[in-house]
């Protein structure tokens, strides 16, 4: 059997240390151009691939890559537009440092905590998740550096959002002007993910924080308007999806005059499904923002899922985070 090629033959070819040789590869700003070609002469002569990958980050106690926990499958990356956008905020800085992003699936089940105490990644950014998660608990066991986005907050953990409970408050003000019987499309509560028609839930039952804190929120605005909120239907969903809110919004009352919809997506599905008159008949709000919102002229929640996926990465590797998250109604056509 052919014997493999080392650092240190590369070096007797090309005439210079070993050290020369490992410079060229780790860093080559140290290396005269000259000699570095060299060097690369030898090893592309010799059949030499490179220092291993596994072998330097073991030495340096660093993989070169940030690892990014989204809590849903992992199809959710690349189908929820949101998800896309905050994805694209943490590749950038990923790419300002150079560094790789491993994107770790969550399936529900017992492995998960486990996939992720296995992960070789330089820390954790997590998507928002449950208050007793354990895949949370198991990325403050790995004592690397994490953010999560959207809660919970948890010690040790960098915590990126948005006040969702005042954006709900405000948007629910506006989505409401006129209405006596309103509706809410949310998100789900926990992860059994249920999906049903539920009237007046009590916030506290959800333990998604970002679900749980625009209930609060949406509540505080039916009040304001002088409604019950016990009488409020709120479809719950099983996910972020326009297909499935299409079909709950079949189940409200025949007179429901306001939806809130935690969700552009959601929302932009009542206004493709609706048989009465909108806005007069029939006032629809969203959140986020998308460029879909505008188009449609759909009242919403400006939010940037992109700044606050790069605000995650930048508090994960140390980089000034710049300014908090912010949020901002946006009052379009969809409202009275």
């Amino acid at each position: 059997m052919r014997r493999k090629t080392t650092m240190p033959d590369v070096a007797r070819v090309a005439g210079v240390s070993v050290m020369t040789v490992s410079y060229t590869y780790s860093q080559p700003h140290r290396v005269a151009s000259g000699t570095r070609e060299r060097v690369l002469q030898a090893a592309a002569q010799l059949g030499y691939p490179g220092p291993n990958a596994a072998a330097r980050n073991l030495r340096s106690g660093r993989t070169g890559s940030l690892g990014v926990i989204l809590g849903e499958q992992l199809t959710y990356a690349f189908a929820d537009p949101q998800a896309t956008a905050f994805l694209a905020g943490v590749a950038e800085v990923c790419t300002e440092h150079g560094m790789g992003l491993t994107l770790i699936p969550i399936s529900g089940g017992l492995g998960d905590a486990d996939r992720v105490r296995q992960a070789a990644v330089d820390g954790f950014v997590m998507w928002t998740t449950v208050d007793d998660d354990p895949v949370l608990a198991a990325v403050v066991a790995s004592k690397l550096p994490a953010a999560v986005h959207g809660g919970p907050a948890v010690e040790g953990v960098h915590l990126v959002t948005v006040d969702n409970q005042a954006a709900a408050a405000a948007i629910g003000a506006v989505g409401l002007r006129g209405a006596s019987r309103p509706a809410v499309l949310s998100f789900p509560l926990d992860f059994q993910r249920n999906a049903g028609l539920v009237f007046g839930p009590d916030p506290a039952s959800a333990s998604f924080p970002v679900t749980r804190d625009r209930l609060v929120g949406y509540r505080e605005a039916v009040a304001s308007a002088g409604l019950n909120w016990a009488d409020v239907p709120v479809a719950v969903l099983s996910r972020n999806d326009g297909t499935e809110a299409g079909h709950a919004l079949k189940q409200l009352p025949s007179d429901t005059d306001a939806v809130l919809a935690m969700s552009d997506e959601l929302a932009l599905a009542a206004l493709h499904t609706a048989t009465r008159t909108v806005p007069d008949q029939l006032a629809i709000t969203g959140w986020d923002d998308a460029a879909a919102a505008a188009e449609a002229g759909l009242t919403t929640v400006a939010q940037s899922l992109q700044d606050q996926g790069l605000r995650c990465a930048r508090l994960v590797l140390g980089d000034p985070p710049g300014p908090e998250p912010s949020w901002r109604v946006i009052t379009r056509g969809s409202t009275r």
